[in-house]
């Protein structure tokens, strides 16, 4: 393997997201972000072939940075460590999709966000049921770094375990979604899965396609709609307003207790109680919910504003583990049904407003 450029700029990931976002974006997000040696050893080459491994972290710094736009308090957050030379070492991104007959021309529940990530790298590494919202979680792993590569938190609303009237409520919500994957970027996502790379001027081309799936694809839910949604199931409210943008992302640290109280000292909205995984080994916890605007439809099918909640920012520390098949020691990459659940009330909040 080539040896790291010195530069993460000079990598090919560099100039990847140099092609994408610019060189001041992509400059300030490797300060920010911890992106270890193996992610930049391939060369700057616009000549050359861009791999899976270096299309997956490009999205995820992107969603990143994205999520950090979103969320103010995460942006305060990182830019504090930043400013200590402390990187964020970038854990895992959520993403909710809607699981029912009608999703418009997007696939139903997970398979929205799969058909993205499985060309990228990412296998499906758990299933985790969320009994109490009537939901399925499942986690995104990358097969070539797993330990280096934030994953993918995918969960899916099973719309058919929820009454008629919601139904129908999440139908005119979602029944008219479009598919933001055209069909060059299906094409450019087939090459990817075969061969496990494509060229430079292909991958600079997919890169803003894939970043726009991470998003509502339906237009402005009716408030009386709205209301139906949230009334069984705040999470597919949230869904009605947000689509599939990244419902939080996560800062792996070590020490979680302390970084909660710290965050408290400043003032920031942080969750009341850490959430410890069944084994003990994974601990989470989460700024409350941003307060957003979003555009509703009211009875006449004007437009009207509502403050409703929007992303927020999470805390997670990991323990290392014995693999029970090699014996060593590993981080334990692993998510919990409880946890989530737990993790998910960050965006219950208040009714719209």
């Amino acid at each position: 393997m080539p040896q790291p450029v010195k530069s993460p700029l000079n990598s090919q990931l560099g100039a990847v997201l140099k092609a994408v976002i610019g060189e001041t974006k992509a400059d300030y997000l490797f300060r920010m972000i911890d992106v270890n040696d193996r992610l930049l050893a391939d060369p700057a080459n616009e000549a050359g072939k861009v791999s899976r491994l270096t299309m997956a972290q490009a999205l995820n710094m992107i969603l990143f940075d994205g999520l950090l736009e979103a969320v103010p308090e995460g942006k305060a957050y990182s830019e504090d460590k930043l400013a200590a030379g402390e990187p964020i070492i970038f854990d895992h991104g959520a993403i909710r999709t809607v699981d029912g007959p009608a999703t418009g021309a997007l696939p139903r529940g997970h398979v929205a966000m799969a058909r993205i990530l499985a060309p990228l790298g990412f296998d499906i590494a758990g299933l985790y049921p969320l009994s109490r919202l009537k939901m399925t979680g499942r986690a995104f792993c990358h097969a070539d770094e797993p330990e280096l590569i934030a994953q993918f938190f995918v969960s899916e609303l099973h719309v058919e375990e929820f009454s008629p009237a919601f139904q129908q409520a999440v139908a005119n919500t979602v029944g008219k979604s479009v598919d933001p994957l055209s069909p060059g970027a299906k094409v450019l996502l087939d090459q990817l899965a075969a061969n496990g790379n494509i060229g430079f001027a292909d991958a600079t081309k997919l890169l803003p396609v894939l970043v726009k799936c991470f998003g509502a694809q339906h237009g402005p839910v009716a408030e009386a709609d709205y209301e139906i949604l949230l009334a069984e199931s705040a999470e597919m409210a949230w869904i009605s307003t947000e689509g599939n943008a990244f419902n939080h992302a996560t800062d792996r640290v070590d020490d979680i207790e302390a970084v909660a109280d710290e965050q408290r000292a400043k003032g920031r909205p942080m969750k009341e109680k850490v959430e410890i995984s069944s084994t003990g080994s994974v601990r989470q916890t989460a700024f409350k919910a941003t307060r957003v605007l979003r555009q509703m439809r009211d009875a006449n099918g004007d437009l009207v504003t509502r403050d409703v909640p929007g992303s927020f920012y999470e805390f997670i520390s990991r323990d290392h583990v014995r693999d029970e098949t090699t014996g060593e020691q590993k981080l334990d990459l692993r998510f919990d049904s409880s946890n989530a659940q737990g993790i998910f009330k960050m965006t219950a909040g208040s009714k719209a407003a």
